[in-house]
């Protein structure tokens, strides 16, 4: 069974139809701040890995690292985990709008 994991939310997510789907038990002040806190984390690690690239880009000037590969790696890892949270945001944004659009 294939699961869907990402670094930055401790918590990964079955992909079987026979998942546990205990909407109905959990109530929306539980599922809020369960969503609250799995953002919260996720932001915490695009923020970590923004300051670590930082670090060693800082730690590469002053010459304490010698390892160009390791400092260009990290950058483009933090590059890439900002681009990818600014898509996400941009896609939320999108789908309120869409939302608040429509007709009831």
């Amino acid at each position: 069974m294939p699961e869907i994991t990402n670094q930055f939310i401790p918590t990964s997510f079955p992909m079987d139809s026979t998942a546990k789907t205990s909407a109905s038990k959990v109530t929306p002040g539980e599922a809020h701040a369960t969503f609250a806190n799995q953002l919260k984390s996720a932001i915490d690690g695009v923020n970590k890995s923004q300051v670590q690239s930082n670090q060693m880009t800082q730690a590469l000037a002053r010459g304490e690292v010698d390892d160009l590969h390791n400092v260009m790696i990290t950058a483009q890892k933090a590059s890439i985990t900002m681009q990818t949270t600014v898509e996400i945001q941009n896609k939320v944004v999108e789908a309120y709008k869409e939302i608040m659009r429509m007709q009831v």
